[in-house]
């Protein structure tokens, strides 16, 4: 079926348009898997939530902004995929699928999250880049199990203290943010393998050297002075990244006179308002 035709069957409600868009969902699928992504769909069909033996549900890339309570059904749900939707709020019967271990919530419209997600303390993999926060959702820090989080793209300016007590957390993607300072709560998560900060507005790095789980570190795209140092064999990716302590400090020292130059010279006409 056509993408044309199945987007205008999307909008009729009826229980037969349903089945054009997503099959005969008659019997369980021999892997405990359902895969409903890129269908143009509006709402999830209630025959996919009988299916209470499913573990991985992909409902990616559709035009979802609701979800029917009859999801909570679903308790053996390990994986759910709503990225590339159209979700402002999380929907509450997500919060009741308390085996989920893995959430897709990217590319959505989101800009907060429930209380209700502490809930989900066997969830070791959170994605929420390419929303709306402004603030990082303090309710992560309820995730006992969390290994994995990527919150990149967002509007974050800073990490609370409480995100240090996710001591199963190894790793941490926040490119695309608006950090204006590497987040001193890092700093103290040694059980870190992954620190992801590139393209935010960090200017200065500090040492990482007693970070001793640490394997990479993403800073690239930053107006820094300076390379993060680092232990050995853990890799940077960055400008400096090749380059020896002592080379990095000469060629900031270098930078910051470059530019401060070039700062006197575009407005000079500054200088004399002053």
């Amino acid at each position: 079926m056509g993408n044309a035709m199945r987007g205008l069957i999307a909008f009729i409600p009826s229980e037969r348009c349903q089945r054009f868009i997503v099959g005969d969902l008659k019997e369980m699928p021999l892997d405990r898997t359902l895969d409903l992504s890129s269908r143009q769909l509006r709402w999830l069909p209630l025959t996919a939530c009988v299916f209470d033996e499913l573990v991985k549900l992909y409902l990616s890339d559709n035009n979802l902004s609701s979800l029917p309570a009859e999801l909570q059904g679903l308790k053996k749900l390990q994986l759910l995929a709503l990225d590339f939707n159209h979700f402002e709020e999380l929907p509450a019967a997500v919060c009741k699928l308390t085996q989920l271990s893995i959430l897709y919530l990217g590319n959505n419209r989101l800009y907060s999250l429930p209380r209700e997600l502490g809930e989900l303390k066997d969830l070791n993999t959170l994605w929420l880049e390419m929303n709306c926060f402004t603030a990082f959702p303090n309710v992560v820090c309820d995730l006992p199990n969390l290994k994995t989080l990527h919150l990149g793209y967002n509007q974050i300016q800073s990490l609370p203290k409480e995100l240090g007590m996710l001591e199963e957390l190894r790793s941490i993607w926040l490119a695309g943010n608006q950090l204006t300072e590497f987040p001193q709560v890092l700093l103290d998560m040694h059980f870190l393998a992954v620190i992801d900060v590139d393209r935010n507005r960090i200017h200065r790095f500090p040492g990482l050297c007693h970070m001793q789980g640490l394997k990479l570190v993403i800073y690239d795209h930053n107006p820094c002075v300076n390379a993060p140092a680092v232990g050995e064999g853990v890799r940077r990716v960055g400008r400096w990244a090749d380059c020896s302590d002592d080379e990095q400090e000469d060629d900031g020292s270098k930078a910051a006179s470059d530019t401060t130059a070039e700062v006197t010279e575009v407005h000079p006409e500054e200088e004399e308002n002053i």
